[in-house]
């Protein structure tokens, strides 16, 4: 049997996963060029940006569970901010804690973690409001954050990857 991944292992595999999606997307963007997408763009753009918020989701969760230990109990991603804003590490709290509600999002949809995020100007990526939303999306979540966008899974990953570290040499 194979050894278990280490969190930097799976993170890149999770990049090279999202890159694809990330691909498709802006291909299917590309080839609409401007003009309403055909229906057949519509739903491959659904099914991608379906799979890159999986994928989101997915290392997210993983690197929860993989560093849960360095906890006793309770809300990892709260006491991670925490101990990140104790070593003056607030830019990564912050960016820690910006992740965890889009995730949030991406799982429940509108709730608590998306009227903050749409309550916080210096969100690292667009959360769109609601009304925006077209009426027959308004209740899936990935509707409400721009997860397809250049840079979204970039920082996701840097963060995951950062937060890994400082872990790791406490």
């Amino acid at each position: 049997m194979e050894a278990s991944q280490s969190v930097p292992e799976l993170v890149a595999v999770a990049k090279a996963n999202a890159k694809k999606y990330e691909d498709q997307v802006s291909e299917i963007l590309k080839h609409a060029d401007g003009q309403t997408p055909s229906d057949a763009q519509l739903e491959e753009l659904r099914i991608a940006t379906a799979a890159l918020e999986a994928e989101a989701v997915d290392i997210f969760t993983v690197f929860e569970a993989r560093m849960q230990h360095h906890f006793r109990r309770g809300p990892f991603s709260r006491k991670l901010e925490a101990l990140l804003k104790e070593a003056a590490q607030a830019d990564l709290a912050d960016s820690i804690h910006q992740y965890y509600l889009a995730i949030n999002v991406l799982k429940h949809g509108k709730g608590a973690s998306y009227r903050e995020l749409l309550n916080t100007p210096s969100a690292q990526f667009r959360v769109k409001p609601a009304e925006d939303i077209i009426a027959e999306d308004a209740d899936t979540s990935e509707s409400l954050i721009e997860i397809a966008v250049p840079g979204f899974f970039d920082g996701l990953t840097a963060t995951i990857l950062e937060a890994y570290d400082f872990l790791e040499k406490k």
